[in-house]
């Protein structure tokens, strides 16, 4: 009696031969288990739970409306300042918080990583799911303020806040599995992370318009501070939901969807670098950690 031939599917492959996110979002109960589970653990005992979503952007904006807008003056600068500032806000606090919570989240599942083999790329994946539910409650409060406003949905505003979105999302992962495997082996990286913070914060036209940045530093800093990908990403989201940014010296940088693109394709670019490098080191985590 012949055995039965071995089919492709049926041969032995070394753990995280076949892992990638392909494997990742076919594994979606996992994913969605991770989602949960993180949510759980951060809202832990907490009275509120995912109320905090709505409460964490609402001071945060309060503040920087307060400090920027109203004691140093920006209000009277920026017409419709409050939807500028936090259309924004939005979008980076959605880029932080992937880069912040997918570097930790390879050594965050360490006791899981040492003990069970699943496709490594399910952490930074659900950590920027995650980061994605946080960033819901914020951007309904901009739908409600940009209505009160005035502003209705228009094609071209839908898709360049699509694609401000995209560009985010992209290069956030992107990013965040680069860092997740590099900080795997070298900690020091979140001590890093955490200043970069304070510096994506004010490297985009948030807080102040991209006209003072022309204003005031030479030609070649404005040709690297439009090349920043989340600046075109910021004004995106600006052009679609603030009903003020149609002309003027504060509306938007010159050829923003040229800009646009470009910033896409390099999102792309970092997104395919950091899946590669993770799935290169990802052999030696369990032994790492």
């Amino acid at each position: 009696m012949t055995a039965a031939p071995i089919r492709a599917d049926d041969r032995l492959r070394p753990p995280g031969g076949d892992g990638g996110l392909r494997q990742t979002f076919r594994n979606r109960y996992l994913l969605r288990l991770l989602v949960r589970r993180e949510l759980r653990a951060r809202y832990k005992g907490s009275l509120l739970g995912l109320g905090w979503s709505y409460v964490r952007p609402a001071v945060h904006f309060s503040v920087y409306f307060y400090v920027i807008g109203i004691f140093l003056g920006m209000d009277r600068q920026i017409e419709d300042f409050p939807i500028y500032l936090f259309a924004g806000m939005v979008l980076i606090n959605l880029f932080t918080e992937t880069l912040h919570a997918s570097t930790r989240s390879v050594t965050g599942n360490a006791p899981l990583i040492r003990k069970v083999f699943l496709p490594r790329e399910l952490f930074p994946t659900a950590s920027a799911l995650v980061s994605l539910v946080h960033f819901v409650p914020g951007f309904m409060i901009l739908l409600a303020g940009s209505a009160v406003a005035g502003w209705r949905p228009s094609p071209a505003g839908l898709a360049a806040a699509v694609l401000g979105f995209a560009i985010v999302v992209v290069l956030g992962l992107g990013l965040g599995l680069l860092f997740a495997a590099v900080n795997v082996f070298f900690r020091d990286l979140e001590q890093v992370v955490d200043i970069s913070m304070i510096v994506i914060t004010w490297s985009v036209p948030m807080i102040y318009p991209w006209a003072h940045v022309r204003a005031h530093a030479p030609g070649w800093v404005l040709d690297v501070y439009l090349a920043n990908p989340l600046v075109s990403a910021v004004s995106l989201f600006q052009r679609a939901f603030w009903l003020s940014g149609t002309g003027g010296d504060y509306a938007f940088p010159p050829h923003l969807y040229a800009h646009a693109a470009t910033s896409l394709a390099v999102s792309l670019l970092v997104f395919l670098a950091g899946h590669a490098v993770f799935a290169r080191m990802q052999k030696r985590f369990a032994q790492e950690l």
